[in-house]
């Protein structure tokens, strides 16, 4: 029998985005709950060069890393696939699961936790961005087509994360008369039943998310 368990955090969008995963792949997983102030050693044993959540165990061995565990997820159990099967339209899927990650996700992060012109130029580089997803959905139900894939999944940072953090410094990136299509997405896909089984109370994430903030805020501004 298969020994599956993932280490995680009920706030992290990191390790919901796996869960996920592994709920749409139909696996069978244990959830160990992770105390990111005082991590177990367990954690720390698993993933001992970045020591976070998430990692997957499988068969006793450790994967980490969100994105390296969505490629393995999909490598190891094949059914319900989250990337195309067309060599090339799976090349660009991961272009835009690294454009979101890399690109989206840190500019409206920088945009909540800097000050003066940092933050309004980050604030900019956010709807820059949020454009450029909102061509790409187009008149798609999901970034893949009519089924959730991985790219969506990755997403999820723009599609709850970020509607948490709207609310909680009062400021609106996801704005519907800007990205009409992107918040149509961003609405199916959270109202998906699999998806909703994955995702936090909202009001326990502002509470999570204010201190957070407010650290990087002071520590910006010294």
């Amino acid at each position: 029998m298969e020994e599956v368990k993932l280490f995680g955090n009920w706030s992290s969008p990191f390790s919901r985005r796996v869960e996920m995963a592994l709920k749409l792949k139909g696996v069978p997983y244990e959830y160990i709950e992770e105390d990111l102030t005082n991590k177990s050693p367990l954690l720390l044993k698993y993933n001992p060069v970045h020591k976070k959540v998430p990692v997957l165990l499988h068969n006793g061995k450790p994967i980490a890393e969100s994105l390296v565990i969505l490629e393995y997820i999909e490598d190891t159990w094949r059914p319900n696939p989250l990337l195309p099967q067309d060599p090339y339209a799976r090349a660009i899927a991961r272009f835009w699961i690294k454009f979101i990650d890399e690109k989206c996700t840190m500019a409206i992060w920088r945009a909540c936790t800097s000050r003066g012109e940092e933050k309004e130029k980050a604030k900019e580089e956010a709807e820059e961005y949020l454009q450029i997803l909102e061509e790409e959905i187009k008149d798609k139900k999901f970034f893949g087509g009519n089924t959730i894939g991985m790219v969506d999944i990755a997403g999820n940072t723009i599609a709850f994360w970020t509607r948490a953090l709207e609310e909680t410094i009062g400021t609106k990136f996801l704005k519907e008369e800007n990205f009409p299509k992107l918040c149509e997405w961003a609405e199916t896909f959270i109202n998906s039943n699999t998806i909703k089984e994955c995702l936090p109370p909202k009001h326990q994430l502002i509470h999570r998310i204010r201190p957070l903030l407010s650290s990087s805020n002071a520590t910006a501004s010294t």
